[in-house]
């Protein structure tokens, strides 16, 4: 099955305006979900409650105001869409948390799958020392 662009920036359009619920309603409640690197959001997640309970939650408690998500890119071929975001957010200490992503998306259907997520250790790593949870 080939996953539509239109459709992907559309689901991708409720994080870019702080609906993560309404972007998790495309997300398999078994999704398999991974982020890279070596800092407190990395880890392989074998459900949607234990990728949000331990990546959106945590954000949530150092992130006043949420990641603030916005697209870059985006490119889709098949059932796999390469979604490039960027952050504008503010730690409760100041600290501007402007990280970059890059979240490989396998679809089936019209529901997320699977997910590989890159992003910026270091600055994810300072972000929970200057505002530890």
């Amino acid at each position: 099955m080939t996953v539509d662009a239109g459709f992907v920036r559309q689901i991708f359009a409720g994080l870019e305006q702080g609906d993560g619920a309404g972007f998790f309603t495309h997300v398999a409640d078994d999704a398999d979900w991974t982020v890279m690197g070596t800092h407190p959001l990395a880890g392989r997640y074998l459900s949607k409650a234990d990728f949000i309970a331990g990546t959106f939650a945590k954000l949530g408690q150092v992130l006043p105001n949420g990641a603030q998500l916005h697209v870059d890119n985006l490119i889709v071929q098949d059932d796999i869409a390469i979604v490039e975001l960027h952050s504008e957010a503010i730690a409760k200490n100041g600290f501007r948390f402007d990280n970059h992503y890059c979240w490989v998306c396998y679809f089936k259907s019209d529901t997320i799958m699977r997910v590989r997520a890159y992003l910026d250790s270091v600055m994810v790593a300072r972000l929970f020392e200057e505002n530890p949870i």
